[in-house]
């Protein structure tokens, strides 16, 4: 069994459940036409709590529409998200037979199973703790949807949970791809899920003053790049990919979407939410990202980038991409999703890494949605409106997620050869 660190990874199945689509083909083809997944809450508590923001981008389809009642009993919404996720990028991948001491699986959450934690302590307050589910803490548990997924597949080459807050989902993703190089698995199940449109962390990060409050336009609300954009629009969901050994997929006739050619892990140290304003450390991801790929800038096709739709963070990511991509800035189309999904939190990095494997596979970059007017002090080529056909050749395109707590993660992306 090959060990070496140039083993190559490659991507074989997606799977996503988004504010856009149930599935992957509806979430890309909804990307593809611009469409918003932003819309207004229904949920009582909104009005009761007075929550200053009404809205988010919910999924599209309710998991109860795809799991058995007692598999939505049995899980947090981030676990069902996941599991959903899971079964479509398995299906997707054609069912790989593995042994499951050479399967491994990698699912992020930012926050974890809030919805579980909050309702069960409303429960014990008013009903006393008999009436205490007895699964309230695996559902709870930030690794739950993981768990959930390798005793689904029969993982056992190792499970994890990478929390590192909106750049969990692309960092499992990342550490996915390590174990296939350093020869612990064969097969790898990775991706970040998350489903916390719940009053708290409505409440949390409006009093941030982190959201946007554009509560008469949801679908206006989510503006990456534009000079009025005031925060950005929570979301929730899940984007899981499977990833194997190029020797593993080639050998079972496989179709391959792309490969993981490199990952930069890196942090600030600089505010607990707030951006480092010239973006080193994003940009060092980045540059280690394109090393580790044998990958130059003058080689990028295109960018998913992080950008949230936050007035600070927009422009120091559009600084960092600057400073790793040099001159080579000018000709790389930047995607801005989040426009559309929403920022899915522990998930979003897994999304957007979905769509930037299909924007290599298709060889087109999925458009930036609500640029009215393009912020001054961002200088990229942003796709807005309308996708825009990729060059020729072999491609090679980043995807950026970036945390609270400092976290940087890129993921450098190349076309199947």
């Amino acid at each position: 069994m090959a060990t070496s660190q140039n083993r190559r990874v490659v991507v074989t199945g997606l799977g996503a459940t988004t504010p856009l689509g149930g599935d992957v083909a509806s979430t890309w083809q909804a990307a593809l036409d611009g469409t918003s997944g932003a819309r207004t809450l229904t949920h009582d508590w909104v009005s009761e709590l007075q929550l200053p923001v009404t809205f988010a981008a919910s999924v599209a389809v309710h998991p109860s529409e795809q799991l058995a009642k007692v598999e939505t009993r049995r899980l947090d919404p981030a676990g069902q998200y996941a599991l959903v996720a899971a079964r479509e990028a398995w299906a997707d991948a054609g069912t790989p037979e593995v042994d499951g001491e050479r399967l491994g699986v990698v699912v992020a959450s930012g926050i974890g199973g809030v919805w579980t934690l909050l309702s069960s302590y409303d429960t014990l307050k008013e009903k006393g703790p008999r009436r205490v589910f007895p699964l309230t803490v695996p559902m709870l548990m930030p690794n739950g949807p993981a768990a959930a997924v390798s005793l689904e597949l029969g993982a056992r080459a190792g499970v994890h949970t990478p929390v590192s807050a909106c750049a969990s989902g692309a960092e499992a993703i990342g550490y996915a791809a390590d174990m296939i190089r350093s020869g612990r698995a064969d097969v790898v199940v990775a991706g970040g899920t998350e489903a916390a449109i719940h009053a708290l962390p409505i409440a949390g990060f409006a009093a941030m003053q982190a959201l946007s409050t554009r509560n008469d336009e949801p679908e206006l609300a989510s503006r990456p790049y534009d000079s009025a954009r005031d925060g950005f629009v929570l979301g929730e969901g899940a984007g899981i990919v499977v990833l194997e050994s190029e020797e593993h997929a080639r050998a079972r006739g496989a179709r391959v979407y792309a490969e993981i050619a490199g990952s930069g892990i890196t942090s600030d140290a600089y505010h607990i939410a707030a951006p480092d304003p010239v973006g080193g450390g994003a940009a060092r991801a980045m540059q280690m990202a394109l090393q580790a790929a044998d990958a130059a800038p003058s080689d990028v096709a295109h960018l998913n980038a992080h950008a949230t739709s936050t007035p600070v963070g927009d422009t120091a990511e559009s600084a960092s991409i600057r400073v790793a991509l040099g001159d080579a800035t000018d000709s790389v189309p930047v995607s801005a999703t989040k426009s559309m999904t929403g920022h899915l939190l522990g998930a979003a990095g897994a999304v957007e890494g979905i769509f930037t494997i299909l924007a290599v596979h298709h060889r087109v970059a999925p458009p930036t949605i609500n640029v009215d007017n393009l912020d001054p002090d961002v200088h990229l080529d942003v796709v807005i409106d309308k996708p825009r056909q990729l060059r020729d050749g072999d491609l090679v395109a980043l995807n950026n997620s970036f945390g609270f707590g400092g976290h940087n993660v890129a993921l450098a992306i190349r076309s199947a050869s």
